[in-house]
């Protein structure tokens, strides 16, 4: 059956304004009833589901959610006797006299409070971006189980415990200062650069890209960019690297969701306005004189897209050899190290490469083989396939394959002359 208007609608709204009616319903009730507030949004939904499904679709849908909101929050409190006796001493009375208030500030104030809220230092790294993709983003237990190529009842526990965490923490929702941003702000930056990067590079989904999260990851850092505590030189440095390294995302795969290697890419995908929006970042980003990793991450994301420069390579490296002294990680040492090879040859890059030891990392392996490739094909394919045992992820499977599979039949027909 073809799906109507009303069915195709409601799960666009449901992405975006669940997200703004549990903020501020949460910033209404407080966090420790965030369940209350969930209940309550759910329920709306449903009966958007019910009454558009029989009626033809309200003049503003959004207006329509809102006042149903409203309503169901005022049921509520009507009926449940037990949430007046615990709930109305902990938050102020007039607050509960008052209907939740769902005018562009109340929003705006209530998600931001709530991005600062999700964010907790409390919960581990996995457990703030199952928070923030469900509260934040909307996305259902499912989608997030997933992103994660997990089991839904271990999501739903995750969750649970995550928001029990939430429920007990002091953070004020309500009253939100600008001390209590500039405490968190580091987290909340750190939790939407590995949203991100779950969606540009997914190590836990057969798909490599997950447009859907770095989507979501660019929309939640704009959104901090527009407040002026928040808008800081790290925050806008986070949103160009975004841009930048979402310009390409069109080129990495072909029709059939295969990986196209960077050298191979169709440039003429890349998208020109991202760039430009990366560039416009940037330049915010250098407001100051604060230098993170993210400043360096985006000016490597940057010479990425300007493949015309005949130094951008050293570039690269002049960057990478900065970001390796402020946060290490192997995946940093590998990138420098391929960086590297690019400005001073194959054969020092792989001498570069062994010295870091990383035996216990796929992108060590298939970065050795890719050095290795032009010179001595049999040491590559060796390489490849040590590569594609450490992989959990089948796209990157597949592309250690194929690139296999091209040297195997390059070896063939060399041993055949």
């Amino acid at each position: 059956m073809p799906v109507t208007r009303n069915q195709a609608l409601i799960p666009q709204l449901f992405r975006l304004e669940y997200t703004r009616m549990t903020a501020v319903l949460c910033r209404h009730f407080g966090l420790r009833n965030i369940v209350v507030a969930e209940d309550i949004v759910s329920e709306t939904f449903l009966k958007a589901t019910e009454v558009w499904d029989l009626n033809s679709l309200p003049e503003n849908p959004v207006a329509w959610l809102y006042a149903v909101a409203k309503n169901k929050t005022k049921d509520y409190l009507k009926r449940h006797a037990i949430f007046e006796a615990q709930v109305k001493r902990e938050i102020k009375h007039e607050a509960l006299e008052a209907d939740p208030d769902f005018n562009e500030e109340s929003i705006s104030d209530s998600q931001l409070a709530m991005i600062f809220a999700v964010c907790n230092p409390g919960n581990s790294t996995e457990a703030q971006i199952c928070l923030a993709l469900q509260i934040l983003c909307g996305f259902s237990i499912e989608e997030i189980a997933d992103a994660f190529l997990s089991k839904k009842e271990t999501i739903r526990k995750r969750l649970l415990r995550a928001k029990n965490v939430l429920r007990q923490d002091n953070f004020q929702i309500r009253t939100l200062q600008q001390n209590s941003i500039s405490s968190r702000l580091d987290t909340v930056l750190r939790t939407l650069y590995l949203l991100f990067n779950e969606g540009y590079f997914s190590k836990s989904n057969n798909q490599l890209i997950r447009k859907e999260l770095c989507s979501e990851a660019i929309r939640l850092t704009l959104f901090l960019t527009e407040n002026e505590w928040t808008n800081t030189p790290q925050t806008n440095a986070l949103l160009a690297l975004m841009c930048f390294q979402s310009s390409r995302l069109a080129a990495r795969t072909n029709d059939s969701g295969e990986t196209i290697l960077y050298e191979h890419q169709d440039k003429s995908l890349w998208s020109q306005e991202l760039i430009d929006k990366g560039n416009y970042y940037l330049v915010n980003a250098y407001s100051g004189t604060e230098i993170s990793k993210y400043h360096l991450e985006a000016g490597i994301a940057y010479w990425h897209t300007s493949p015309t420069d005949q130094h951008k390579w050293e570039h690269i490296l002049q960057l990478y050899n900065q970001l390796i002294l402020i946060e290490y990680s192997p995946v940093t040492a590998l990138n420098r190290t391929f960086a590297l090879a690019r400005v001073y040859g194959n054969e020092r890059g792989i001498q570069e490469v062994e010295k870091l030891k990383l035996t216990g990392h796929s992108e060590y392996y298939a970065l050795l083989a890719y050095l290795h490739k032009d010179t001595a094909a049999a040491k590559a394919i060796d390489y490849y396939q040590k590569a594609i045992t450490l992989t959990k992820s089948l796209p990157e499977k597949e592309t250690l394959n194929r690139e296999m599979e091209k040297l195997n039949k390059k070896k063939s027909d060399e041993d055949e002359h």
